[in-house]
């Protein structure tokens, strides 16, 4: 077995990863036996054992591989659950008739996604009143460092955490209401919205990657070099902007998925093939 090709400018441990994840990517190695030890794929290769060494850190950091003490390196896996962030809106009167897509997304979405995977769902709920982040100032019209209200969930699937959400309100609009309160609400915040005259017509999303902070990395529990996949939505009702929806995923146990257009005919069609993995594009 050898290393593929590559640049000039690539190190040879980084070429073996690179082979490592195709082999991982075409189902070579599974999450039930140990990896071939060290000097395995230092004879498979033809490579010294620094290289070896070096090469399987790189896929630890990327949170692909676990070294267990006294046991040997497996593949670490995740369920990745598909997330739709476009997801139906609440039906608030049930005399309504909700659309079929529609970007505000209710925690039942995540109830019912969790429940079609057979897992188990699980919020811890906070409520904070603190000075707002210019970015989330400027989304909601406010000065920096103004007063907000932030209502925190930090869900977890079987126990492994799964996201961190934070809904920025403008503490005019939440004072004397149920956000202000540390709980949940029946039917959601999207229900307190609608009775104060705000329900969200539309929303706006940014979608950035980028690596966690300390406490964000003590909490997912990902491997160091896992990033987040950070999703900024901003509401809006008929008068402007009601609130600022910040909501972290891990990379690898996380997939955003958005429909665009009609989608009507989606029901007909069969189920769409399971996403490539991004290491077969490193193979020759």
């Amino acid at each position: 077995m050898t290393i593929p090709r590559g640049t000039a400018q690539s190190p040879k441990y980084q070429r073996l990863a690179a082979d490592l994840r195709r082999r991982i990517a075409e189902g070579e190695f599974t999450a039930a036996a140990a990896l071939p030890v060290e000097s395995e794929l230092e004879r498979q290769y033809g490579v010294a054992r620094n290289t070896v060494r070096l090469a399987v850190d790189v896929l630890v950091n990327e949170g692909r591989l676990v070294r267990l003490q006294g046991k040997g390196t497996y593949l670490r896996e995740h369920p990745v659950l598909d997330h739709r962030a476009y997801g139906p809106a609440p039906r608030l009167d049930p005399q309504d008739a909700a659309p079929d897509d529609c970007l505000a997304v209710p925690s039942a979405v995540y109830r019912g996604e969790a429940a079609e995977s057979g897992r188990e769902l699980t919020v811890d709920f906070e409520m904070m009143i603190v000075r707002a982040r210019v970015d989330i100032a400027e989304r909601l019209g406010l000065r920096p460092g103004e007063a907000i209200v932030v209502r925190r969930q930090l869900r977890m699937l079987d126990r492994e955490p799964y996201s961190i959400e934070e809904s920025h309100y403008r503490a005019g609009l939440a004072a004397g209401t149920p956000l202000m309160e540390p709980d949940q609400i029946d039917g959601g915040d999207e229900a307190v919205l609608a009775a104060l005259g705000r329900t969200e017509v539309g929303a706006v999303d940014h979608l950035v990657a980028r690596m966690p902070g300390p406490e964000e990395a003590q909490w997912f529990q990902g491997g160091p070099g896992v990033p987040l996949v950070v999703q900024t939505r901003v509401t809006y009702d008929r008068r402007g902007p009601v609130r600022v929806i910040e909501t972290r995923y891990s990379a690898d146990r996380s997939r955003l998925v958005y429909g665009v257009g009609d989608l009507g005919v989606r029901a007909s069609l069969p189920a769409p093939a399971a996403p490539v993995d991004p290491a077969r594009a490193d193979a020759p």
